[in-house]
């Protein structure tokens, strides 16, 4: 597995505002938003190309273009919504699964209670979006289940990670040989006991949509 934490000063100025308790919600929105974009950038690096020519006004070009199958981009809800139209500004060819987990509170275990996927995955890159690695229990459930319909690489763009739950994602994916990558705006010092980032932003869902 490859972690990235993406330096580069325009990622760490967006964060430390949407760490900031002030931010509200519209400003947050926004700015995950723009972060988001500046991540893909970086998780998109070794996204599968073909070889294409085309014509300019002068002569024919070589180039490339998106090869077939298409990327597949994976939020997973609710907060990864908020991530979703940062992510395919840059890839809008694009498509789009949902998954729909939540992290139980007591046991710290992810549980699946939506899945709008396709059955066969196989040979698709595939982009999840979680905006926080914090066990590692949501990201690991939802990259195994893309494995198990046929994905052959899984790249996931947080905003923030834990070392907690990169460890928790190395052991659990340990001998896989399909590619695995975590692209994050910045790799935090710790969990509390209660399972949150720190200092991390809070919680990233509450912070886009309120409390519900």
């Amino acid at each position: 597995m490859q972690t990235l934490a993406v330096d580069h000063p325009l990622v760490a100025h967006k964060l430390t505002t949407l760490r900031d308790v002030n931010t509200d919600s519209p400003t947050f929105r926004r700015l995950a938003d723009e972060l988001v974009t500046l991540l893909a950038y970086e998780a998109t690096r070794d996204v599968r190309v073909s070889d294409a020519t085309v014509n300019t006004p002068l002569v024919p070009a070589r180039g490339v273009q998106l090869a077939s199958p298409k990327p597949l981009v994976v939020p997973i809800l609710r907060a990864g919504l908020g991530m979703l139209d940062g992510m395919t500004r840059l890839l809008p060819t694009a498509e789009v699964g949902f998954l729909g987990m939540v992290r139980d509170e007591g046991t710290l275990q992810a549980e699946t209670y939506a899945s709008r996927l396709p059955e066969d995955l196989s040979g698709r890159q595939c982009y999840v979006l979680d905006p926080m690695l914090a066990t590692g229990g949501t990201l690991a459930a939802a990259i195994k289940l893309l494995f198990e319909r046929g994905a052959d690489d899984v790249t996931a763009i947080c905003l923030l990670a834990a070392p907690e739950g990169l460890k928790a994602l190395e052991e659990a994916f340990e001998g896989t040989s399909a590619p695995i990558r975590v692209v994050t705006a910045a790799v935090d010092s710790h969990l509390n006991d209660q399972g949150f980032i720190m200092p991390g932003l809070g919680d990233a869902g509450d912070r886009l949509y309120g409390v519900v």
